[in-house]
This record gives C-alpha cells, sequence and structure tokens, in this order.
C-alpha cells in the first residue's frame, strides 16, 4: 500500500509537468495568418497573382459579354418570321438592329442578302455565325493555358525552396526535422496557390466553353429556322 502512494505521488508531478510543457508549447506557437503565409511564399507567388488575376478578370468579362450575347427573347424569331410572311423586311431589319446580340446580326445580315441564292445566303449566314462566335470565345483559350502553368508555377516554387533547404543544411551542417520542416511548409504554399489558381482557370474555361456551346446550338437552330423561311416564302 506504501508502494502504491509512492508511485502515486511520484508520477503526478510527471504528469503535471508533462501537461503543463505541451500547454506552454501550444502556448508559444504563434499564429501564423493567411497573408503571412502567402507572402511566406517569395516571389514565384507574384506570377502566381498575376495569373491568379487575369484568370478572374477573363472569367467575369466573358460571362457578362456571353450573358448579354443570350438576352435576345424567344419571341425573336416568332417576330422575324411575322415579319417576313408579311414582306415588311424594313421591319425584319429593324427588329434586328434593335437586339444588339450575335443572333440578330446573323440574322440581320441573312435578309440583307435575300435576292441571292438560297446557297449564297446560307454561306452568309455561316461565315457571320463563325465570327459571332469567335468573338465569343475570346480570351477563353488564355484560360486554359493557366490551367496548366499556375499548378508548375507552383511546383517550381516548392523545388526551388527545398534545393534551398538542403543547401543550407550541407553548408552548415545543421540536420534536423526543425530545420526541415520550419522552411518547407512555407514553400509548399507555391504548389498549394498555384494549384488553387490553376483550379480556378479549369472551371472557367469549361463553363464558359458550355455557355457558348449552349449560344451556339441556339444560334444553329435559329438560322435554320430563317433559312426555313425563306423556302417556304
Amino acid at each position: 500500500m506504501t508502494s502504491l502512494l509512492l508511485q502515486i505521488t511520484t508520477t503526478a508531478p510527471l504528469d503535471t509537468a508533462a501537461v503543463a510543457a505541451n500547454a506552454a508549447a501550444n502556448a508559444a506557437a504563434p499564429e501564423l495568418s493567411l497573408i503571412d503565409l502567402v507572402l511566406q511564399g517569395g516571389w514565384v507567388m507574384i506570377p502566381i497573382f498575376i495569373l491568379f488575376s487575369i484568370s478572374v478578370f477573363i472569367i467575369l468579362e466573358r460571362y457578362i459579354t456571353i450573358r448579354k450575347a443570350t438576352s435576345n427573347p424567344d419571341s425573336f424569331m416568332g417576330g422575324i418570321r411575322g415579319l417576313m410572311v408579311k414582306g415588311d423586311l424594313q421591319g425584319a431589319k429593324m427588329l434586328c438592329a434593335q437586339n444588339a446580340s450575335p443572333l440578330a446580326r446573323m440574322i440581320e445580315k441573312g435578309i440583307r442578302r435575300i435576292g441571292l441564292p438560297l446557297k449564297d445566303i446560307e454561306t452568309s449566314v455561316e461565315n457571320v455565325g463563325k465570327i459571332e462566335i469567335a468573338r465569343l470565345e475570346k480570351n477563353i483559350s488564355i484560360l486554359g493555358i493557366i490551367a496548366g502553368i499556375a499548378p508548375m508555377l507552383g511546383f517550381v516554387g516548392t523545388i526551388i525552396g527545398v534545393i534551398k533547404i538542403f543547401y543550407a543544411i550541407s553548408t552548415t551542417g545543421d540536420f534536423g526535422i526543425a530545420q526541415i520542416s520550419g522552411g518547407l511548409y512555407t514553400k509548399m504554399v507555391t504548389s498549394a496557390a498555384g494549384l488553387i489558381v490553376g483550379i480556378i482557370a479549369h472551371v472557367g474555361y469549361h463553363w464558359l466553353s458550355i455557355m457558348v456551346e449552349r449560344l451556339v446550338f441556339r444560334m444553329e437552330n435559329s438560322a435554320i429556322e430563317f433559312m426555313d423561311i425563306l423556302q417556304d416564302n
């Protein structure tokens, strides 16, 4: 019984000391803010931030442009059909002029070519459609390039940081987990930042491409409907 009491009394201060040491270590560990962490990523964070800014600008600018291009109401082609059946080509042109969209410009080109063979009208409409689609896809391909470059740039920053760490170890001879982890976690920031920017650019690229594909589908259907109107008349 006496030995048991001695064991309890000797282990209790040790346990208390261990808890106090852990608490002191946790209290001594400084909290690292996101801004400080980004700044410790080094000069590689500058081009990554530039790529991030370009990606956000292209995504927002193209989204607004494509949304405006899809602003044609569903009754637009119905109005064109009604005016052309009446023979009011001038009214049909005015209706197209009131709708500043790729679809309206494509149909207006076809109306202006009325009197030529249907094949020539169809070719003119298709050419205008291709030009309008190219305008909508402007700069979207840059997002695809950024999606590939940003992660690789982040990995380069991490590799450079690792090289510096091991170079410092080789010159000072001071090797330990603290020396490695202390510098490595900051260098991993570039990899994380590059991956985040790459994901944003990748998602933006496919999202905008889907929006353009939907608009192209509408334009193709409208072009077919327009040619049907001409053949009926």
